[in-house]
C-alpha cells in the first residue's frame, strides 16, 4: 500500500497547488496578523492511545511495514558488486530486524502524536468506533483497490486537464495575436 499511497499523494500534491491558486480569491488587502494563541496542551495518555488505535485500525500504520524491507533491499543492491558480503550482510540485516521494528514503532508513535495534535479526544473516539464497525473494517479493506483506481483516474485526469488548459491558453493567446508552440 505504500507505493499506492505515495503515488496518490504525489499526484494530489502536483495537482492541488495549481487548482488551489486558480480557485482562490485574491485578497484585496493583507489582513492584520492574528493574535498569538497559547500553545495547545500536550495530549494525555488516553488521547495518544486513541490516536494510536486510529493509526493501527485505519491501515495507515501498515504503510510503514514496507519501508524497512525496502531499505534492506537498497543496501543489498548497493552490495551486489561484492558477492562475498552477501551471507554476512543477510545475517546482519536479520540481526538488526528487532532494532528496525523499534524504528518503525517510533514512526507509528510520531504519527499518533500528529493525529492527537490535530484531532480532539472525542473526535478520535468517534473515528476509532467507525474503524471498529463493519463499515469501517470494510473501508480499510477496500483502500488498496480504491487507491489503485484513484491513482489511475488521477493520472488520466491530470493528462486530460493539462492538454485542455494548453489548448485553451493557445486559443486565447491566438485571439490576442500571439502564437504559443
Amino acid at each position: 500500500m505504500t507505493r499506492r499511497l505515495a503515488a496518490a499523494l504525489a499526484i494530489l500534491a502536483a495537482a492541488l497547488p495549481g487548482l488551489a491558486s486558480a480557485q482562490a480569491p485574491k485578497p484585496a488587502a493583507r489582513p492584520a496578523a492574528p493574535a498569538a494563541q497559547p500553545a495547545p496542551a500536550a495530549p494525555n495518555a488516553n488521547h495518544l492511545a486513541l490516536a494510536r488505535e486510529v493509526m493501527l485500525s485505519s491501515g495507515i500504520a501498515r504503510s510503514f511495514d514496507s519501508i524497512i524491507p525496502a531499505f534492506a533491499d537498497q543496501i543489498r543492491q548497493q552490495a551486489v558488486t561484492r558477492p562475498e558480503l552477501a551471507k554476512d550482510l543477510n545475517e546482519v540485516l536479520a540481526a538488526l530486524q528487532p532494532e528496525m521494528e523499534l524504528q518503525k514503532q517510533r514512526m507509528v508513535d510520531t504519527a499518533a502524536k500528529i493525529y492527537a495534535d490535530k484531532l480532539t479526544e472525542a473526535e478520535l473516539k468517534d473515528i476509532a468506533a467507525f474503524f471498529r464497525s463493519p463499515a469501517g473494517k470494510r473501508y480499510v479493506e477496500s483502500q488498496p483497490a480504491v487507491l489503485d483506481e484513484m491513482v489511475q483516474a488521477m493520472q488520466s485526469w491530470t493528462q486530460e486537464v493539462s492538454e485542455y488548459v494548453m489548448v485553451r491558453v493557445r486559443a486565447e493567446l491566438g485571439k490576442r495575436g500571439h502564437q504559443l508552440q
